[in-house]
């Protein structure tokens, strides 16, 4: 069965963007230690990719080139839109949706969303792994990583590790 893992970046405050999306908070930080945080090699160990509509919508209005080209992707969205090459659309029947992905060959999935989508996954206890990045920045308010009251659950912590500017990354498991 294939695992779902979250990994994402947060402020010290709970938030993984602005308000209105933007992400200018994170790219403010060097790495001295010419460190990915481990992301490539997390990126590898992924062959599905899961978002939320707003994700989606943010990640097409930047200007950049399309980051999952080699990723299954799957957005859940409120509407149906026209699935194309690897992007599929999942409307209604979410959970069991997701839990059919699970029971694929292949490699793990990557939860690349927040708020909603994320707790209702918790509520369900479909997440098996939290990678989450934080950064020594308050950001007052934006999209918080939690929302919607996701239930009481207990996480260990598998791995904890501090970098030279403040970032630090703890991995915790089911």
């Amino acid at each position: 069965m294939k695992k779902i893992k979250l990994y994402t970046v947060v402020s010290l405050d709970g938030y993984i963007a602005r308000t209105d999306g933007d992400l200018d908070w994170i790219s403010d930080f060097s790495s001295p230690e010419k460190t990915d945080y481990g992301y490539r090699s997390f990126f590898e160990s992924t062959d599905t990719v899961i978002i939320d509509e707003s994700s989606y919508l943010n990640i097409l209005s930047m200007d950049i080139i399309w980051p999952y080209k080699d990723k299954s992707v799957y957005v859940v969205s409120s509407m149906p839109m026209h699935a194309k090459d690897n992007i599929h659309f999942i409307t209604d029947d979410i959970i069991d949706s997701i839990d059919k992905l699970r029971e694929e060959e292949g490699k793990d999935i990557w939860l690349a969303c927040s708020g909603k989508l994320l707790t209702m996954l918790l509520n369900h206890d479909m997440v098996d792994e939290m990678i989450i990045n934080r950064f020594p920045v308050i950001l007052g308010f934006g999209t918080p990583l939690f929302s919607d009251n996701p239930k009481e659950s207990e996480w260990r912590v598998k791995n904890n590790v501090s970098y030279q500017n403040g970032i630090t990354q703890t991995i915790y498991t089911k």
